[in-house]
Formats: structure tokens, sequence, C-alpha cells
């Protein structure tokens, strides 16, 4: 009995190695397999990471590259007058989403490419409507065009109308005036004689005051009223005669003032009414020719000469 127990003991022992080893190698064998499966996994997932990566970056560009012909888009309506309200809050939110930091997802970059895909859709649509402003605005400059050239038209056709309107208030003004008619000039000596002069020249010693008289002529153009008559006796070397004391005075003719000899102011009626003037100069006067000048307001009527011995 004892001997067959010593002779089933080293089959026991064996069989109990057998199984530790058996079991070493299994235990070795799940190890090998869990060691694989965690290198497939951890090479998978950086597989993944540098797929996500290259996605990303590719996706950033695609954004760049919307952004920018968002931009070309909105300088172009902008310029033909057009709304970019809603073009530069799509522009907005792209540059936002390119300025992110973070990694996206893989269904993250899905939703991002399909938004882009809209948004190039809406690219096309606005240029469309590139086209269309475009067609608006050369229609508009070609009706300015049209407008301009109709403008200028009717300016030119103005001015000619002002300038036939001046030419016509021109002709009325110089129909207008008035002019004096009959004149005669008269040496009044102090006895109240009148000397007129015809061919005989006066002289000094005849000459207590000198004579004016005329008669305005016809005028129907002329409008009635008052008006200033001034007489003008200019002595031979050209200066007027004056003397404050006795009424002389002075007016502006063209800008200038002038000396006039004796004034009155009177009601033109046009009836051809008869005006008379006498000056006493108080002294001699120069031996010569002598001119008198009648003027009406501002402008001269008639003149005359007399010469003194």
């Amino acid at each position: 009995m004892n001997t067959e127990f010593e002779k089933n003991s080293p089959e026991k022992k064996d069989q109990g190695k057998n199984i530790i080893i058996i079991v070493l190698v299994l235990l070795v064998i799940i190890s090998g397999i869990k060691l694989y499966t965690d290198y497939v996994d951890r090479t998978k997932k950086s597989e993944e990471i540098l797929l996500l990566s290259t996605e990303n970056n590719d996706l950033n560009k695609r954004l760049d590259s919307v952004t920018y012909q968002l931009d070309l888009r909105i300088l172009e309506i902008e310029k033909l007058g057009g709304d970019v309200k809603s073009l530069e809050e799509v522009r907005d939110q792209l540059i936002a989403e390119r300025n992110t930091s973070r990694q996206r997802s893989s269904s993250e970059i899905v939703a991002l490419n399909e938004k882009i895909k809209s948004y190039n859709g809406m690219i096309v649509q606005k240029d469309q409507e590139i086209l269309e402003l475009r067609a608006m605005n050369q229609q508009l400059f070609t009706e300015n065009q049209d407008l301009k050239t109709t403008q200028a038209e009717i300016e030119e056709e103005v001015a000619q109308l002002n300038l036939q309107k001046e030419d016509l208030q021109a002709k009325v003004n110089v129909a207008s005036m008035l002019k004096a008619e009959n004149i005669e000039i008269s040496a009044v000596n102090s006895k109240g004689k009148e000397r007129v002069e015809t061919t005989k020249d006066f002289r000094n010693r005849q000459i207590e005051r000198i004579k004016v008289s005329f008669n305005l002529a016809d005028n129907k153009v002329a409008e009635k009223g008052p008006r200033n008559i001034y007489v003008q006796v200019l002595a031979p070397n050209a200066q007027p005669i004056f003397d404050v004391a006795k009424g002389s005075g002075t007016f502006m003719m063209d800008g200038a003032e002038k000396f006039y000899t004796v004034k009155q102011d009177v009601i033109f009626d046009n009836t051809e009414q008869e005006l008379t003037f006498f000056y006493e100069k108080g002294t001699d006067y120069t031996s010569g020719i002598h001119q008198v000048k009648i003027f009406v307001d501002n402008y001269e009527v008639g003149s005359k000469t007399f010469t003194v011995k």
C-alpha cells in the first residue's frame, strides 16, 4: 500500500507542475494579447487624432477661403450700394470659428463642412445679385447721363433766354433813356437882356448869368416819375465850373463822382416838358469854347457848346 502511494506522489507533483506551467503560459499569452490590443488601440487613436488634425487644418483653410470670398463680395456690393449686413454677420461667424483654439470633433467638422457648402451657395447667389446691381447701376448711370445732358440743354436754353432777356432789357434801358431836345444857351446881362448864341460869340460883359433851356423828348417807353436833372458847364480846359454856395454839387456816374453846375428835381410826365436852368458865376469866364452837358439821373442826355471872347 505504501508502495502504491509512493508511486502516485511523483505523478501528482508532475501534474501540478504542468498545470502551473500551463497557467503561466496562458498568463503570458493573455498579457501579450493585452499588450497587442493596447498597442492597436493606441495606434488607432493616434491615427484618429492625426486624421482629425489634418481635417481641422483642411477645414481652417476652407474657412479662410470662404471668408476671403465673402470679403470680396462685401466690398463689391458696398461699392454698388447694396446691403451687406447679412454677409458681414456670416463673415464674422466664420472668423470667430476660425480663431477657435480647441480641436473640433469629427461631428463638428461634418457640420461645419455642411455650413461651408451652404455659404458657397450663398456666394453664388450674391454673385448674381452683384450682376443685377451692376446692371441697375449702369442703367442709373445712363439715366443720369441723359439727365445731365437734358439739364445741360435746359441750362443752355436758360442761359440763352437770359442773354436774350438781358439784351432785350439793355435795349429797353437804352430806349427808355430820356433825351434833351432844342437845347439853347443864352447869356443874360445885368439888365435881363438875353443874347442867344448863333453866329456871334458871348462877351464877358454880356454874361451876368448863363441860361440853359431845353425840353425832354417824347418817350413812351420811359417810366414816368421823379428824375434828377444835372447841368454841367465845362471850361475850355474841360474842368467843371461849380460853386457849392450857389447850388453846385456832385453826383455818381459809372461809379465815379462828377461835379454838376446846377440841378433840378422834376417829375417826368412825357409831355415834352420844357426846363430852364440859370447859373450866375460871379467872375469872368475864360476865353474859349465852353461845353454844356445835360444828365438825367446817371446818364448823359444832351450837350451843346458856347464860346466866350
